[in-house]
């Protein structure tokens, strides 16, 4: 019964949702392909329930799994993922496509949302989690289907003792869906093109229900992914308070093309339903496969910010891994950089060769570390409560004493600025040391003060506000301290989280600010808008520097890991000569 019932309530969902006045009747001709043909095998069918999941807790949801007549266990199956279970009629469109060698052998994976039970089906509703599931943005859903669904998958056998195996690399996976299906295919296949390269997205909810009215935006700033996307939609699709779907499915094909991606679309007058994804589903199905098992290739983007910026073919490297909290890093004269390791306490120094050692130990608890125009490596110690140099040969000295710093740069002129988060009270400092030692709180008030760094022209202060979406901008006065406090710099937040996590700061010569986030670098030009973002490999990044010879190497802390990637830009030291950048864009 309670099958039975959840069955009634999606039927009638999709009435009232597709019940729109004055509406053409819809017909479309049934592909060959969705049809049974006769002599073509017949794939399996596996029914069970998943209810273990860690990352959505007290979940149930039911799964179906189809294993092509074709399949065996010896080599590993591509993969198609579908969210809300069976549609398009996959079973035996996979069947005719399988057969005729137009698709590889594919095992379908096809799920509902999850539902949380009600403790008495007679007086009370199950949560329904289809919403919170599919249409937020983020990584949750992304980890349940790889990290807990398709290993489940594997533990099930075909009725005649065939074990599932099923292929991890992302070329050999596909996944798609209808509505909040498709968001959430899409959204899956974006946060983890290593593990899905191909998408297929009919009446896709890429509105404003929970924040997937931001990804066209976000594909116009990333950087490239390998993922092939076909999209579908009718000119009577809702049109509601979230957003009208037939605009935002279109402003999704031109973002996709835009940002360099492979893109197909089939525009229709269709209503919010399946009838058009299912008629054409083995011709979509067939193109995202086309080439298999070439891979999916990165286009490239038309962000301007993006190839001035990057060389192509020259990636991420990584430096050193192993460490408990990497931060800090922060380059000298020649281009060598150093960086703090949370777990010893050391500092660790990566020359111009790359290679590896220790420049000092025992820092106690060092966060924020700058080179000074005098050469000495200064570094703020949280446990320690201090500002401390290192000189040329190792020796160190304290500069200040009762400061528990975090994030410091140090002015071509001798003055440092710190900012002082006093851990998660609103009201955090910036203090100002002159370089006769004289210190002075020269601002309060921010949110977890974090990052700081200087305009290429030092006549500008800018602070990362950890605990908004916000980086301040001061205007710098003769005697050191701050006028004109503003929140300029506007920054994207991820979706599970409430902030953007803006951490260490640095600027390049021509006046960009790239700032380590939650979500990657994010690259501001000098007006404070985003113009592109720099995921790493590991998807974190608490700190940045540039260094090299040229200074043309961006390095980033990045939890217990280092990466580099060299760009076509040079970076601005604070410890320079100050040099004054092009006036931006407005």
């Amino acid at each position: 019964m309670r099958l039975l019932r959840f069955a009634l309530v999606i039927i009638s969902l999709a009435v009232a949702i597709s019940a729109q006045p004055n509406q053409p009747q819809e017909t479309y001709p049934a592909h060959p392909d969705s049809q049974v043909q006769p002599g073509v095998p017949k794939g399996e069918i596996i029914k069970y329930t998943f209810e273990n999941s860690k990352i959505f807790p007290g979940t149930w949801r039911e799964v179906t799994i189809y294993v092509p007549a074709q399949y065996k266990p010896d080599t590993p199956a591509c993969v198609y993922v579908n969210q809300d279970g069976v549609q398009w009629n996959a079973p035996v469109v996979f069947d005719n496509l399988i057969h005729k060698k137009e698709i590889p052998i594919t095992i379908g994976v096809f799920v509902m949302h999850g539902r949380v039970r009600a403790a008495d089906a007679n007086a009370a509703l199950d949560r329904f989690n289809r919403s919170y599931e599919y249409d937020g943005l983020g990584d949750n859903y992304a980890r349940f289907i790889l990290e807990e669904l398709l290993p489940d998958v594997e533990t099930k056998k075909t009725s005649d003792g065939r074990a599932i195996r099923l292929s991890k690399s992302g070329n050999d996976r596909a996944i798609g869906g209808s509505s909040s299906g498709a968001i959430a295919a899409f959204t899956a296949a974006w946060e983890r093109p290593d593990a899905f390269s191909r998408v297929f997205s009919t009446i896709g909810t890429y509105v404003g229900l929970r924040g997937g009215d931001r990804i066209h935006t976000l594909l116009r700033k990333y950087e490239p992914k390998p993922l092939r996307v076909f999209l579908q939609d009718g000119a009577n699709d809702l049109n509601i308070y979230g957003g009208d779907w037939w605009m935002a499915n279109q402003t999704m094909e031109r973002a996709l093309t835009w940002a360099g991606y492979e893109v197909q679309h089939v525009w229709g007058e269709g209503a919010h339903n399946g009838r058009h994804g299912t008629a054409l589903f083995p011709d979509a199905i067939k193109w995202l496969w086309k080439d298999w098992p070439n891979p999916v290739k990165v286009g490239t983007s038309k962000n301007n910010t993006l190839n001035e910026l990057l060389i192509p073919g020259e990636g991420w490297q990584l430096v050193g891994e192993g460490y408990r909290f990497s931060e800090g890093p922060v380059a000298n004269a020649k281009g060598e950089v150093f960086f703090a390791d949370g777990s010893s306490n050391n500092i660790w120094k990566v020359a111009l060769d790359g290679k590896l050692t220790e420049f000092a130990t025992n820092t106690q608890g060092v966060y924020g570390m700058a080179f000074g125009p005098d050469g000495k490596l200064y570094g703020a110690a949280s446990n320690g409560q201090k500002v401390f140099a290192y000189d040329t040969n190792g020796q160190v000295t304290t500069v200040t004493s009762e400061l528990k710093g975090n994030d410091i740069v140090v002015a071509n002129n001798g003055n440092i600025y710190v900012t002082d988060p006093k851990g998660y009270d609103p009201q955090s400092n910036i203090w100002l040391i002159k370089p006769n030692g004289e210190k002075k709180i020269v601002d309060t008030g921010l949110r977890f003060s974090n990052g700081i760094t200087l305009s290429p022209d030092q006549t500008l202060l800018y602070v990362a506000e950890m605990r908004t979406h916000w980086v301040w901008s001061y205007q710098i006065q003769p005697d050191g301290t701050l006028a004109h406090k503003q929140k300029y710099y506007w920054l994207h937040v991820s979706d599970m989280a409430d902030d953007s996590g803006a951490d260490g700061m640095r600027v390049d010569r021509d006046g960009r600010l790239y700032v380590a986030t939650r979500i990657g670098v994010q690259i501001c030009d000098q007006a404070g808008r985003v113009n592109a973002i720099l995921p790493t490999p590991n998807g974190k990044s608490s700190n940045l520097t540039f260094g090299g010879p040229n200074f043309d190497t961006l390095f980033v802390t990045a939890g217990d890991k280092v990466y580099k990637r060299k760009l076509k830009i040079k970076g601005a030291n604070a410890w320079d000569k100050p040099n004054k950048p092009p006036a931006p864009r407005l």
